[in-house]
Formats: C-alpha cells, structure tokens, sequence
C-alpha cells in the first residue's frame, strides 16, 4: 500500500531506498525493590554499565575516519562524554539506589526524568533541543543495564540504497551506521536545531525528522521516496511516481554541481550590489562547511555551546582558545560572537532559579547583566580574542535603552582590567544588537544611535510577534514568517539601520529561505546570516536577481494586507 507522511525537512536532496528499521520497542524499565545488602552490588551494575558505554564512545572516537563531518561528530561525542561523566546523572542515580533501595535501571530513569524537566524550562530552542541529547545518552546505559543490543546493520539484500528509519538518533547511532552509507535519515523525534539535524546536514544527506508515526508505520524493507526539500516521505510509490522522483533526484544533482561552482564567485546582483552572504555556527569545527561554501564570514557564532551540559562555567582561558580559534582560521574576515543566550537554567552556578514563563523570564542579556562576573569573564575572553582576527560582538534579546547602556558599561570596565594588566585587543571593536523582541523593532531608533550594526533573529521575532512557540507541535501551523506584522517590523529595521548609514543583517532562518531570498533584498537586506550548507543556493538566486525590479513588488507585499494578495505577489517577485 502507498501513502505518505509529512515532516520536517532538515536536509535537502531527494533519496530513494529501502527502509532499514532500528529497534521499534521502547525501553520499559521495570521498579522493584532490591534488599539492602546487595545495594552494593546493584550500584556496581550501574557502574559497569556506564563503564560500558564509555567504552563505546572510545571506540567510536578511534574508529571516526577524515571527512567532512569529522569535527562535527567529535565535538557530539564529546558532548555525550560530557552528559555521561556528569555527577547530576551518575551520583544521583547511585543516591536514588541508596536511599530507596530500588533497582538500578529505574533509579537511572527517574534521573533522567528530573534532568528533562530542567532541560524542558529552558527558552532558548537550541539549548531546549539539548535535553534530547541527555535523553540519548541514558538510553544507551539503560540499554547496556537491560542486556539490548545497540546496533543492527542493515540486510544486504538492499546493498547501497538502506534510508534509516528510526524514532530517534544519536550522533553515536549515525556514526555506528555511517559505514553503511545511508542514503537518507527518517525520525519520528526531532527538530531544525537537533543534533541529528545539524549531523545530517553535515553530511549533506537527505533528511526528515518529527514524523511522530514513521517507525511504526514503514515496515522493513518498503521503498521509500525521501524528499529532503518539501519534508515528504513517500512510501511504496507506484512506478509513475518512482520515475519521476528519479528524474527530480537527477536533476537535484546536477543543480548542486553546479552550485559548487559559485564558491569563489561573489555575490552580486546583476544591477551590480554586492551581498555578503555570512555563516551561522555553533561549534569551531563548522569552520571546515563555512570555508567550503565560500561564506565572507561568520555572521552568528553562537557562544552558549561551551556553557552547555557541564556541572561548572567554562573559564576565561577555555572561552579564549575557543574564539581565537574561530578569529585566526577565518583570516581577517568578520566574525560576530553573540554572548551567551542562555535560558534561566538550574543546572549553571550563580542563576536564579527558573521562572514560571522562562520565555519571558530571565534569560539572554537579561541573565548576562544579573551575573556579573560570568559576563565579565566572557567579555574579556572575546575582546582578548579580538587581537587575532575581526572579531565583533552581539548582544541578544535587547528590549531597552538601559540594557545597552549597562551593556556598554561591562564592555568599558572589561577593556580597562585588560588595559590594566596591559593585554592586547581591538580597542575599537564592534558592538551590536539582536533585534529579535517587537518593541525592540518598534523603537529601534535609539538602539541605532548608541550600537554599530543590528542583526535581526527573525526565528524569536516571529515567535514573540505571534505569541506562537515554534517547537510546540500543536500550534506549529500558526508561526508564520509571511505574516504582515512580521514583514513590516522586518522592513522597518531595514529602512531605519539604511538611514542611520548602519550595518543590519538577518541571522534567522529566514536568511537561508530561498522563497525569502528577493523579497528580503527588495527591502534592501544587505547581509544574509545562515547555515552554511544553504549559502550557495541563495548565493545563486542573487546572482539572478535585479534589484530594480524587485523592489517595488517588495514594497506592495510589505504593505499588502490581504494573505492570498501577498502570496500571489510574492510568486510573482520569485518568478
């Protein structure tokens, strides 16, 4: 039988195969009570187990080979290393055997239950999606205490065209199946900021995830359709549908071989403008993506990656060598550190306790200017980093003139201890603003008159404009970028920031959506921030665009008010 199932795209490409399924069951961990005299040997069980797994990430760290997704898969394993030695979860769980007298397996659970609650408050989506990753990692020693095996390879029957179907995957999963060179990956967990996203992109293979049923639904060995671009996974196409993916598939293909073909081609529209198209990071090791697409820089490095999963802060030193790294490998060219935004999290030292909305509670900047001392250390570290490359700074979340100003004053008490113990930087380095809060668009004048540059983060502009949480599945259909509200608080900064003769540039998804691509221009966007695996598809339909006669359409859409109006424009505008 065919039929299909509708998901979130988060990798492009269009892959046909068979399905190979990993383990369907859920882990069911029983509760039983274990005498006390053999609370010992039940904490040795425990002890073993993680031993297990540490061991499994071992082997797989020396069995990773070169390639492009190597820094990306170290820095995941590293990350789960992390989770795994953390006292929150082993001591804990050894504490619940001790004082309940229950057996291991549900005593590790019911941490991990506490530890995706905590995870759960957070704001922010990326650190949110972080939980999944905890999640993972208890999975697999529940795994090693349960006796489950943690890898089947695929039959050979299929050889060379296995699309994994799954309900959830690891970075440790992928590489223990990345020998089999899947052509594609299907989850029914899942989401844009994901490690499994952001594995799969790395990899550049087609990939789908949030399809909540897939895996009970696809059976072994089904022929699949993955479209990687429209998040649609057809199963058991008939012979007319086959052919003509084979022939989309070809011709996806040879699209992006010609795209290769734009790294070192600038980005100019043909009445002559010049875009810079800029990269959005996580990690250091997405430098080998930023310089492989041929990005003029990195328009959003994401700093709150060194503050995730760790029982401490991370120094100044460790946050010095981590943007130095960034600065030096990217040869003079910008690169814009946003301090950490970070979410009122139990697990950091020195933050108050999570808010009942953390959404609207302490976090971003609002955290940074509560704790002085964590924002002073990093601070120094990237104005230290700023002697080795064209570093600038960002600051997110900002809703008002005392932020800055208080901003500011940290950044000058932060230059003079350096000038103090006579250590070198940029003593004229940049500082912006993220304009991701609508009164922050509605008043964006007088962020103008005291920042150097502006970047607007359209993915929270869009959720606080619309009162809609972009990851909560049963009000997804309402976050709409297209929105009238959201395209005239967008064009306004524009306009304002070209005025004010000062640098605006968006650093959302939206940078990196082909369908916003013109439109954006026509508002008279000169700076694109995205994935770096979409910066030459966008680079390409600049270079087919001709501002003159973009703009004018850019404008009725921005003024237009009637949704089917402007969707019919905005046709016409990518036509």
């Amino acid at each position: 039988m065919s039929f299909i199932l509708h998901g979130i795209a988060v990798s492009s490409g269009i892959a046909i195969g068979h399905a190979h399924k990993t383990a369907s069951a859920a882990l069911e961990v029983m509760h039983y009570l274990i005498p006390r005299n053999q609370i010992d040997t039940e904490t040795k069980r425990l002890d073993d187990a993680f031993a297990t797994v540490r061991a499994e990430f071992d082997t797989l760290r020396s069995s990773v080979s070169d390639g492009p997704a190597l820094a990306e898969f170290s820095a995941f394993l590293e990350l789960h290393h992390m989770i795994l030695d953390d006292p929150t979860l082993m001591e804990a769980a050894r504490d619940i055997i001790s004082q309940t007298q229950c057996n291991a397996e549900w005593a590790l659970a019911q941490q991990k239950n506490v530890l995706l609650e905590q995870f759960e408050a957070i704001d922010d989506a990326y650190l949110r999606e972080r939980k999944t990753d905890v999640e993972q990692v208890v999975d697999r020693v529940l795994k090693a205490l349960l006796g489950h095996p943690g890898y089947q390879p695929p039959p050979s029957r299929h050889s060379g065209d296995h699309i994994l179907v799954a309900r959830d995957l690891s970075p440790a999963d992928i590489m223990q199946y990345k020998p089999h060179q899947f052509t594609a990956f299907l989850t029914d967990m899942g989401s844009l900021t994901s490690h499994t996203a952001i594995v799969a992109r790395s990899l550049n293979i087609p990939s789908v995830v949030a399809l909540h049923h897939a895996h009970q639904l696809i059976l072994e060995g089904d022929c699949l359709v993955v479209d990687g671009c429209q998040g649609i996974i057809i199963v058991n196409p008939d012979k007319y549908v086959l052919d003509e993916y084979r022939l989309r598939q070809s011709q996806f293909e040879l699209e992006k071989q010609k795209l290769r073909r734009l790294k070192s081609v600038k980005a100019v529209t043909l009445d002559g403008t010049t875009i810079d198209l800029l990269a959005n990071i996580e990690l250091p090791s997405d430098l080998e993506q930023v310089k492989e697409n041929g990005a003029a820089g990195i328009g959003l490095f994401r700093s709150e990656f060194l503050f995730m999963n760790r029982d401490d802060l991370p120094g100044e030193e460790e946050q010095f060598e981590a943007y130095r790294t960034v600065a030096t490998q990217m040869r003079g060219k910008p690169v814009t550190i946003r301090t950490f935004d970070l979410g009122a999290d139990k697990n950091l030292k020195y933050v108050a306790q999570t808010a009942a909305n953390p959404a609207l509670g302490l976090r971003a900047i609002r955290l940074s200017l509560s704790e002085p001392q964590m924002f002073l250390t990093q601070l120094r570290a990237i104005l230290r980093a700023s002697k080795f490359g064209n570093i600038k700074i960002l600051i997110p979340m900002l809703s008002n003139l005392n932020e800055v100003n208080q901003t500011l004053h940290m950044i000058e008490y932060a230059k003079q201890t350096l000038c103090n113990e006579q250590t070198d930087f940029d003593e004229k380095i940049q500082i912006g603003g993220m304009i991701e809060i609508p009164a922050a668009a509605l008043s964006v004048e007088i962020f103008l008159q005291r920042l150097d540059f502006l970047s607007i983060g359209t993915n929270d502009l869009i959720q606080y404009t619309l009162a809609v949480d972009r990851v909560d599945d049963s009000v997804a259909h309402l976050y709409d970028p297209f929105h009238p509200a959201v395209l005239w608080l967008i064009s306004r900064v524009i306009q304002l920031s070209a005025r004010a003769e000062k640098p605006v540039s968006i650093c959302g998804e939206m940078a990196g959506d082909l369908q916003f691509t013109r439109l954006l221009l026509g508002m008279g966007l000169q700076q694109f921030s995205m994935y770096p695996s979409q910066l030459l598809a966008i680079k390409n339909q600049i270079l087919k665009s001709n501002l003159p006669d973009i703009i004018s359409l850019a404008q009725r859409i921005v003024r237009a008010d009637n949704p089917e109006k402007m969707h019919q424009l905005l046709m016409k505008l990518n036509s």
